[in-house]
């Protein structure tokens, strides 16, 4: 896929487009970033960009209301709220050298213009520690075991499972209420057994984590809310 730059399709409010061709695609896309919003649009071989600029004038309206709809984003500082396990909590200034979690806030040291950074950081090795946990334990309760274990800040997907028993996840899953966290571990888990989608890979995760329903309806209603907390400065 080949980046050709950015556009601004006109209008009240003007949007950025990010132009890229891409040679497996076969019709013009538009995508908007769950993360930043970035509006993508993706041309196949032989259109031309006038062409790929003409389909998404005529989807302003439809790109206008989705972005409309995106929550806010919010930097992450001192006096923001921040859930951390489902537990909404305030970020405030503290003396001493390590964060800390109470009921209803996030002790965060250090100068306030390293609060972000820190509290980034200290998110992922708690995420590490939550996500290692459980897929020790679901991959002690399938009898198969995983090679690695990685942490990214994924935008399209919040887990996979590589052929070689590679495990992948977003750490933003240590926003969400442990019982998310601990579906995504199971799903990613039962990969081991079947790297597929059948019948069979789902009642490997029912067996692993029980009924799942409640917490993959709970990521595709909020998951995308978890990438609105933004931890650059």
């Amino acid at each position: 896929m080949v980046d050709m730059g950015d556009h601004v399709l006109a209008g009240n409010p003007p949007v950025a487009l990010t132009l890229r061709r891409s040679a497996r695609a076969r019709r013009i896309t538009l995508r908007i970033s769950g993360v930043d919003g970035r509006v993508t649009l993706t041309l196949p071989r032989g259109v031309s960009d006038a062409e790929a600029l003409a389909f998404a004038h005529d989807k302003a309206d439809w790109l206008r209301a989705h972005l409309d709809k995106r929550p806010d984003l919010v930097m992450v500082a001192q006096g923001q709220m921040l859930p951390v396990e489902g537990v909404p909590r305030q970020i405030v200034a503290a003396s001493g050298r390590k964060v800390h979690l109470t009921g209803q806030t996030i002790e965060v040291p250090g100068a306030s213009d390293r609060i972000a950074a820190r509290l980034g950081a200290h998110l992922k090795a708690l995420a590490r520690d939550r996500l290692a946990t459980a897929s020790d334990h679901y991959a002690a309760a399938l009898g198969l075991p995983y090679n690695r274990l990685t942490l990214r800040d994924t935008r399209s997907r919040w887990g996979s499972c590589t052929s070689a028993g590679g495990l992948m996840y977003s750490w933003r899953l240590i926003l969400a209420p442990p019982e998310v966290l601990a579906y995504v571990a199971a799903h990613e888990v039962a990969h081991l057994a079947e790297m597929n989608h059948s019948r069979a890979f789902w009642a490997q995760v029912t067996r692993l984590y029980g009924p799942y329903e409640a917490p993959r309806r709970w990521l595709r209603a909020h998951g995308s809310g978890l990438h609105r907390y933004r931890f650059e400065i």
